[in-house]
């Protein structure tokens, strides 16, 4: 059986005068990118030319929601009402959206974005918000979310195609949670530890949590690296290597599931 992966970087997360990663030289590696909408990171014209970019790279547009939070860059958490929740989704994805479609492109998919994607893994009544404003603007869009989280299991309720996803520069907890930033070992930068996760998620499902315990996490088809993590470009780059060479095809989530 062909095995398939996708790639995910969020990017367009620079703001006014304010640069965040290197989106040019990350987007050749990547298949997927989820691009900020405004409201954790990101503004107008860093949403057109981070569009431009995956339209030269035949990249995979998707939309990249989160909080209202700037200055914590999305990643505090916030308690939004569910009708707050589903309006300022549906802002923030019809934005992106809308440069796809002025370029000619298809938006793919919707990622929510640090504190509101993992808050919406566990919380019900967030995950069906979100998913309701997305289904009302498109209904072919995939969501991206962790496997067996809330956020699955409302976009599979509401008949929206759902890709699960696994963070190859980022630590597991045995719950299947990702270890919080502030801890030791959360951040994983060594490119070759990248690849070997990346390719044991892909063919066996297994990821090793940060104490050693083996955590079977099923069928996986989009692999993140974090656009902000130090040395995105060379993890990107090594994880399409790496994969291609374990003779895993690596493209857009949108072509298989």
């Amino acid at each position: 059986m062909k095995m398939r992966m996708d790639i995910n970087c969020d990017l367009g997360e620079s703001f006014g005068a304010f640069k965040v990663g290197n989106d040019s030289d990350v987007m050749p590696h990547i298949t997927s990118a989820n691009i900020a909408c405004g409201f954790h990171a990101g503004d107008p014209m860093t949403i057109a030319q981070t569009v431009r970019l995956a339209k030269k790279y035949k990249v995979a547009v998707g939309a990249h929601p989160g909080f209202p939070d700037l200055a914590g860059f999305g990643r505090r958490e916030m308690h939004l009402t569910p009708e707050e929740a589903e309006n300022y989704t549906l802002y923030q994805v019809s934005a992106v959206y809308g440069f796809a479609k002025a370029l000619g492109l298809n938006l793919q998919h919707v990622k929510p974005h640090g504190a509101l994607y993992n808050m919406a893994g566990e919380d019900e009544k967030l995950s069906d918000a979100i998913v309701r404003a997305v289904k009302k603007l498109d209904d072919k869009l995939v969501i991206f979310a962790p496997p067996a989280s809330a956020l699955a299991k409302s976009s599979s309720r509401a008949k929206l195609r759902v890709a699960l996803e696994f963070f190859a520069d980022r630590a597991y907890n045995p719950d299947g949670s990702l270890v919080s930033r502030r801890q030791k070992g959360a951040i994983i930068q060594d490119a070759r530890e990248v690849v070997r996760r990346a390719i044991t998620i892909a063919k066996e499902g297994t990821v090793a949590t940060l104490g050693g315990e083996v955590l079977n996490l099923g069928r996986i088809h989009t692999i993140c690296v974090h656009g902000d993590t130090p040395g995105a470009v060379r993890l990107t780059e090594a994880l399409k290597k790496g994969l291609t060479r374990a003779k895993v095809t690596v493209e857009r989530v949108g072509n298989f599931i």
